[in-house]
């Protein structure tokens, strides 16, 4: 539960002004990191792999659910600074939206979860 609240927390930060783009067009040093498994008029499901020391470069989310499909030790980086947070298999987080963030896997395990992005109105 604990993890579940520092997630929440890291997805509700201070506003970007620029437009950046989304998880699935954001990478890691040019390479993909999430890959797309399903859209509709209404969602995208991604699927997200962080090798250790695999990234994901600084990017915003529309209002989403996700859910860890395996854990480990992630850096996060977002208007509130940089922090280590332990990401526990099986758990999940829900967010209204992220302005912008950027990770790292810093431990020894892929770290794999699915992103369920909900569409706002432009994008339908």
């Amino acid at each position: 539960m604990k993890v579940l609240l520092v997630i929440v927390l890291l997805l509700s930060n201070s506003v970007s002004t620029a437009k950046l783009n989304g998880p699935l067009q954001a990478g890691w040093k040019g390479k993909k990191v999430c890959e797309q498994l399903s859209e509709n008029d209404q969602q995208r499901i991604l699927r997200c792999t962080f090798p250790p020391g695999v990234g994901h470069e600084k990017h915003q989310h529309n209002a989403h659910f996700g859910y860890a499909l395996s854990g480990g030790k992630m850096q996060l980086t977002d208007g509130k600074g940089t922090r280590i947070v332990e990401l526990t298999t099986n758990s999940y987080f829900e967010s209204q939206g992220k302005k912008w963030h950027k990770v790292l896997n810093v431990g020894d395990t892929t770290v794999t979860y699915l992103v369920i992005e909900f569409k706002d109105n432009n994008e339908k």
